[in-house]
C-alpha cells in the first residue's frame, strides 16, 4: 500500500507541472466558451508534448487511485 501512495504521489505531482506549463495564451473566456477573437493554432513540439502527456498523466492518476480503493476495501 506505501508503494502505491508513492507511485500516486509522484504521478500528481507530475501531472499538476505539466498542466501549469501548458501555455495560458488563450485568456479566461477560452475556459467558459467566449472567443475574444483569438486565432486557432496546431499545437506543435513541446506544447503537443505537453498536452499528450497530462492526458497520459490524468488517466494514470485515475488508474492509481482506483487500484488504492479497491486495495483498501479488500
Amino acid at each position: 500500500m506505501k508503494i502505491i501512495g508513492i507511485v500516486q504521489a509522484i504521478v500528481s505531482v507530475l501531472l499538476v507541472v505539466s498542466i501549469l506549463l501548458q501555455s495560458r495564451g488563450s485568456g479566461l473566456g477560452a475556459g467558459i466558451g467566449v472567443d475574444f477573437g483569438g486565432s486557432y493554432h496546431t499545437k506543435r513540439g513541446f506544447e503537443k508534448f505537453l498536452v499528450r502527456s497530462s492526458v497520459v498523466l490524468s488517466a494514470l492518476f485515475i488508474v492509481v487511485s482506483i487500484v488504492a480503493v479497491a486495495i483498501v476495501d479488500v
